[in-house]
């Protein structure tokens, strides 16, 4: 008499993740390797990143990997730093420096999702619009690279047309960054879930304001000459106090500007990097586009309201979720975050984990975040699988 198997529905099967540091990238794929060996035969979906050294190998780890797991599917990237919701990971969670991988399996709905890349909205409509038409409004995991001067177009007219995105902006090293099924570059790459496939996402901010919301009254390109109708220097000086005052080069790095996001009923702004000050003309200049009428807020980086808005950011996400398990945890977090902001990179893991529990967890620091369909700083973007309530 043989035993029979009953197998387990594939928005139940788990998921696996895994991470290892090695000076060869093969030995750090077999190690991860052997941490997921239990859920790799069910699963049909993978999720790989890599730190930077192991760029000119990216390629040969994905064909190594899909091989051996016989996961036809891969999504993800060679970025600034990995993170990993198991514990031991450089102690904490996080890595930058020298070869690592991390590395996740799962299985979804054969319906349920799609491997998407490319550089031209259009493109990705004749080729998804049917299904994301039976089966949207889609949630995105995604990759965009820095190097791209169009990706902010992309990226809105991709949320517009699948839904909603959560990810980053991967390495702007020389080799390709991105996984798609095979290596590519240049635009934006991802996997499109269903939205019978249920998630919740999270974004929490890395900055603070320190002043009220201001009219642009004077602006050409990225360079504001006036806010109110006052010289913009003016009123960062009178917002950041009299040591930056005495000092504006103290602001580099401290202050940013924040834009408000139209119709957000939380508050929600974008970040943007202050890049210069003319004391002569009283001008200021940020890495965006401004117009007279705009508005934009001053910011400073300030790690106790991170770690205060990544607690609260987490127990939204477990008050969304309403009882079901976490399945699997996606985090994409700004290279200026980790030890910039909290004193170690492995700090926001073990937040998540202490939030959610033991959740597979895979995640990368970023050159900047993707969430909706605009791109952030100093943010963390946080994606949660759902699973049957118990």
């Amino acid at each position: 008499m043989s035993a029979r198997t009953t197998p387990v529905p594939e928005d139940q099967a788990p998921f696996a993740a895994a991470h290892a540091e090695a000076d060869h990238w093969g030995r750090a794929a077999k190690a991860c390797l052997e941490a997921i060996a239990a859920a790799a035969p069910s699963a049909n979906v993978g999720i790989l990143y890599a730190t930077e050294t192991f760029a000119p190998d990216f390629a040969s780890i994905l064909t190594f990997l899909r091989e051996t797991t016989r996961i036809e599917t891969w999504v993800g990237a060679v970025a600034p730093g990995i993170c990993s919701g198991a514990i031991g990971l450089r102690e904490g969670g996080g890595l930058r420096e020298g070869g690592a991988l991390a590395v996740m399996v799962g299985a979804l709905p054969a319906e349920g999702f799609r491997c998407f890349s490319g550089l031209d909205v259009a493109a990705f409509r004749t080729r998804l619009g049917d299904w994301v038409a039976g089966h949207g409004p889609c949630l995105g995991l995604v990759h965009g690279d820095p190097r791209n001067p169009g990706l902010p177009a992309l990226v809105g007219g991709a949320a517009a047309d699948f839904g909603f995105l959560a990810g980053g902006l991967v390495s702007a090293g020389a080799h390709p960054a991105q996984v798609a099924d095979g290596v590519v570059s240049g635009g934006l790459s991802g996997l499109l879930l269903a939205a019978s496939v249920p998630a919740v996402c999270g974004v929490t901010q890395g900055c603070s304001p320190i002043g009220p919301v201001h009219m642009v009254t004077e602006a050409w390109e990225g360079v504001v000459m006036s806010l109110d109708g006052r010289p913009a220097l003016e009123v960062l000086k009178d917002e950041a106090g009299e040591l930056i005052a005495r000092d504006v080069k103290r602001a580099a790095g401290y202050i940013h500007v924040g834009v408000p996001v139209p119709g957000s009923d939380t508050g929600d702004y974008l970040v943007r990097t202050l890049l210069g000050i003319d004391q002569r003309q009283g001008w200021i200049a940020i890495g965006d586009r401004f117009e007279a009428g705009d508005r934009l807020m001053f910011v400073r980086r300030d790690p106790a309201a991170a770690r205060a808005d990544m607690k609260r950011m987490l127990a939204d996400v477990k008050r969304r979720l309403d009882g079901r398990p976490a399945r699997a945890a996606f985090y994409a977090t700004c290279i200026g975050r980790g030890r910039h902001m909290f004193g170690d990179d492995g700090i926001e893991p073990a937040m998540i984990r202490d939030a959610l529990g033991e959740v597979p967890l895979a995640g990368f620091f970023a050159n900047g975040e993707i969430c909706g369909g605009r791109l952030y700083g100093y943010t963390g973007v946080l994606t949660v699988l759902a699973g049957e309530a118990r």
